[in-house]
C-alpha cells in the first residue's frame, strides 16, 4: 500500500548520476537522507516527466517541471521522488528533491 509523504529529502553524499546529467536530465543521487535516517538508493524501477504550460503566455508553450523516479531502497521499501526543474517563488530554493510515496515491502 502507497503511503502519500509528500516531504523534502536532501542528496547524500556526492555520488549523482553523471551519464544522466550528460544527457540534460537530471543525476539521481545515490543515496538521501529523510527525517534524520540515509538510504541507499538500490535501483531504479522506472522514471518519468511531467510538463506543464507556461501560464499566461501566449503560444501555448509546454514546459518540463519535473522528473519522477520510481525506486528500490536500501531498506526494501520503494520510493517515488520527484525533482522541481525551478523552485516555487514561495518555497526554498534548496529543496528540489521530494519525496511523493513510498511502498512498504510486504
Amino acid at each position: 500500500m502507497d503511503e502519500f509523504v509528500s516531504e523534502p529529502v536532501q542528496p547524500a553524499g556526492e555520488s549523482f548520476d553523471a551519464a544522466a546529467m550528460a544527457r540534460g536530465e537530471p543525476g539521481l543521487p545515490a543515496s538521501f537522507q529523510w527525517r534524520d535516517e540515509t538510504y541507499e538508493v538500490v535501483s531504479v524501477v522506472r522514471q518519468w516527466k511531467a510538463t506543464a504550460a507556461e501560464g499566461g503566455r501566449p503560444g501555448g508553450e509546454v514546459y518540463l517541471r519535473r522528473h519522477y523516479y520510481e525506486i528500490k531502497m536500501s531498506d526494501g521499501s520503494t520510493w517515488t521522488v520527484y525533482i522541481v526543474r525551478q523552485t516555487p517563488k514561495s518555497g526554498s530554493p534548496k529543496a528540489r528533491w521530494f519525496l511523493y510515496t513510498i511502498t512498504s515491502q510486504m
